[in-house]
Formats: C-alpha cells, sequence, structure tokens
C-alpha cells in the first residue's frame, strides 16, 4: 500500500479524494499498488464528511510521516505551496500538482530537487485540466522538434468571446453571465486579462523547449478591451476572435512568445473551439499539427489528470520519470516588436478619405473592412505583415493625423 497526502481540499482537491475512493480497485490495477489518502490538509472543519478522520490543520503532520511517499498540492497560488511543496522533495516524497501559478514560476527550480533526490514533480493537471498535453509533449511527440505551439487556453474568455460571438452580448454582460454561471471568479482578472493562460503558454514552452520561461518574460493582453465592433469586424474578414497563447523558436535560439486576442480564420482548427473548451495545436516537424481539445477545468477533468500523476508517481518509484528544464535567462524571449505581425485596427477619424491616405502613406497598402452598422466616422483595416513595432511607430505618428486608434488586434496564421 502506498500512502499519500492532499493538500487542499477545495473543488479539484475534493474531486481527487473522491476519484481515489471511488475507483480504488480499478487505480490500484493500474498502479499495481493500493493507494491510501493518509491526511487531508485544510484550515477548515468538514463535520460530516466521510473522510473527517483524515483532515489535519498542521503541514508538519505530513511532513514529518515517512510512511507518506506522495503529496498532491491542490491548494493554489504560490504561498505556502511553494515552502510545502519544496519541504517536500527535500524530505523524499515525490509530488503532484495542478498550481499552474506554482509550475509557471518555480518549475526549474522544483524540478532540479526533484532530480536530485531521485523524485517525481508532476504537474499535468496545470494545463488544460482533464487535457492530457505535458506527457504527449514529454513523451509521445519526443522524437520531434516542436516548431510551434498555440491554444485557447482558458475556457473562462473563450466562453465570453462565444458568447459575444453567438447573441451579440457585451463584454460586460458576458462577464456578468459566467460569473453567475461560476465559469468566472467573482475577481475575474486573472482570466480576462490573459494571466491564466500566460501561465500555462510559460509551462508549455518550457516543457517543449528546454528552458525555463517566466511569465514576466511574456507580452500579455486580456480580452477586456474587446467590443462587439470588433467581432463584427473579425466576421466580415471571414473569421473569430480568440484569446490564444502562442510560442515558437526562432533561428537565433530565441522564442517569441505572446498572450492575446487574435483574429483566426474560420479555416483554423482552433477557430470551432467554443464554450468553456480549451484547444492546444502543437506542430511537430514530423507530426505536423497535433490538436489537443477539451474542457480545460473542472473538478472531476482536473482531478483526473491528478489522480492519473499519482499512479505515475507509484510506478516510478524506483525509476525517476524524465521530466525537466534548465534555468531560465532575460534574453532568451525575443521582444514581442520584433514579431512579423498583420494587425487589424478599428479607428475613428472626421475625414475618412483623408484618414486613408494618411493611412497608406504610414503603414502601406491595407485591406479596408466594413460592417453593417458602423459609427460615423468609424474606419477599419488590416495592415500588411512587417514588424510589429514599425507598425505600432506608424499608428503613433496616425494619431496626430486626425485618426484616433480605438482598438489594435493581431492577426493569428493558425
Amino acid at each position: 500500500m502506498v500512502e499519500i497526502a492532499v493538500m487542499g481540499y477545495g473543488t479539484v482537491g475534493s474531486g481527487v479524494v473522491e476519484v481515489l475512493d471511488k475507483h480504488a480497485e480499478s487505480i490500484a490495477g493500474r498502479a499495481k499498488e493500493q493507494i491510501h489518502v493518509k491526511y487531508i490538509l485544510d484550515l477548515r472543519d468538514f463535520p460530516g464528511s466521510p473522510y473527517e478522520q483524515k483532515f489535519v490543520k498542521s503541514f508538519d503532520q505530513i511532513l514529518n510521516d515517512s510512511n507518506v511517499k506522495i503529496v498532491v498540492e491542490v491548494l493554489g497560488g504560490l504561498h505556502p505551496a511553494f515552502d510545502y511543496v519544496k519541504a517536500c522533495l527535500e524530505n523524499g516524497k515525490s509530488v503532484v500538482t495542478s498550481n499552474k501559478e506554482l509550475v509557471a514560476a518555480k518549475g526549474a527550480e522544483l524540478l532540479k530537487i526533484a532530480q536530485k533526490n531521485n523524485l517525481n514533480f508532476l504537474f499535468e493537471a496545470s494545463v488544460g485540466g482533464g487535457i492530457p498535453i505535458i506527457r504527449p509533449i514529454s513523451q509521445c511527440l519526443a522524437a520531434n522538434e516542436v516548431v510551434e505551439i498555440a491554444g485557447i487556453l482558458n475556457g473562462t474568455t473563450n466562453f465570453i468571446l462565444t458568447k459575444m460571438i453567438r447573441e451579440k452580448t457585451t463584454f460586460a454582460d458576458t462577464l456578468a453571465l459566467a460569473q453567475r454561471l461560476g465559469y468566472a471568479e467573482r475577481n475575474p482578472a486573472a482570466d480576462i486579462e490573459g494571466l491564466d493562460a500566460c501561465r500555462k503558454i510559460c509551462i508549455l514552452a518550457s516543457l517543449a523547449y528546454g528552458k525555463h520561461v517566466y511569465p514576466e518574460q511574456v507580452h500579455t493582453e486580456g480580452i477586456s478591451g474587446i467590443r462587439l465592433e470588433d467581432i463584427e469586424y473579425a466576421a466580415a474578414w471571414g473569421g473569430v476572435i480568440k484569446l490564444i497563447g502562442q510560442v515558437r523558436m526562432m533561428e537565433n535560439g530565441k522564442i517569441q512568445i505572446i498572450v492575446c486576442p487574435m483574429f483566426l480564420s474560420r479555416d483554423s482548427q482552433l477557430a470551432n473551439v467554443d464554450d468553456v473548451f480549451n484547444g492546444i495545436l502543437v506542430r511537430g516537424d514530423s507530426t505536423g499539427d497535433v490538436v489537443f481539445y477539451g474542457k480545460g477545468a473542472g473538478k472531476f477533468p482536473t482531478a483526473s489528470a491528478v489522480v492519473a500523476d499519482v499512479i505515475d508517481c507509484v510506478k516510478h518509484f524506483k525509476a525517476r520519470k524524465y521530466l525537466f528544464w534548465d534555468d531560465g535567462s532575460p534574453d532568451y524571449v525575443e521582444s514581442y516588436l520584433d514579431n512579423r505581425v498583420s494587425l487589424f485596427v478599428r479607428a475613428s477619424t472626421d475625414h475618412e478619405t483623408l484618414a486613408f491616405q494618411n493611412v497608406e502613406n504610414k503603414l502601406g497598402p491595407v485591406t479596408r473592412l466594413f460592417r453593417g452598422a458602423r459609427e460615423p466616422g468609424e474606419i477599419a483595416f488590416v495592415t500588411r505583415k512587417a514588424p510589429e513595432r514599425e507598425i505600432r511607430q506608424g499608428l503613433r505618428d496616425l494619431s496626430g493625423l486626425g485618426v484616433q486608434i480605438q482598438n489594435v488586434v493581431r492577426i493569428g496564421e493558425l
């Protein structure tokens, strides 16, 4: 029998305990060992719970029990999660986590400690919830050079954009609906400002290219600036707007990485990933495009991925799984302003003919877009492909020539 502890009894933690209990027999068959939850760490009391006798309030009780071989961390956040996980790895306990913030910020450090102590630090559930993605990249696609990874990595923002596209509701009204349905938190900033997607693309980039990418190195934009006008112009262009996390390796050994809303053509495999679903495209030099699709969050999908990692840990007590990346560096990420892109631009002006003369003078040829009920003086266009730095300078110049920029969205080529 293998004894484990679960730190945190929120949505995911309770799901992990329930899955391990209800599927104990089949899990034991796969792991070749019975898995027993000895402790559940939580500061709250759960009177009447069938697991009431397992609850403890002291982390030290878990740390000092040599019989506990695996610890599941589902507390979320960096503190105290980082200190607890580090202590577990330093004291002979493998760790499984769903904590994307922890892995994105401290993954290289924790993997190094795990390697030093011949232990496992596994985090399949940190990206995509129940969608298998960490294991496929590290194992199934290991023979490939990963050319690019791009994905819809946050279900809340995808739900909001889908509703805006389908039902023509405003961002504010759709966010309120997402909160009522439980898809968005009371404070939705981590989702709608792109922070959640940023952490996830950092983890995927670190895994794919072997060097830690820190969230603060990634230019990140959310969807709070997207308006119904932009949705309609995207449709006129021939596509939809999605929040995308994207990374690719450059010939100079640096990576380009960004999180931002993008126009995607309706032909894109990600364009039809709707509602709370996630879609992750991995472009390999041998496989071509491989897309992983499913619900990216939720109690039981995420718990399922956590338990799968627990089973993996049990199977690899004596043969550590190779999952590792090196520390990052300040010059590893190329400035997003050096990326060659096309931009959608929505602006306003008092003189449309003169405005477009100035636009083409500063930006070169553009493709003008129209929507059915545009406001007087409203103009929209898509620029040619060029380094973003150059296009942004042109847009700044236009603001002094009677063209007021209202919004800018990148064109995705996925």
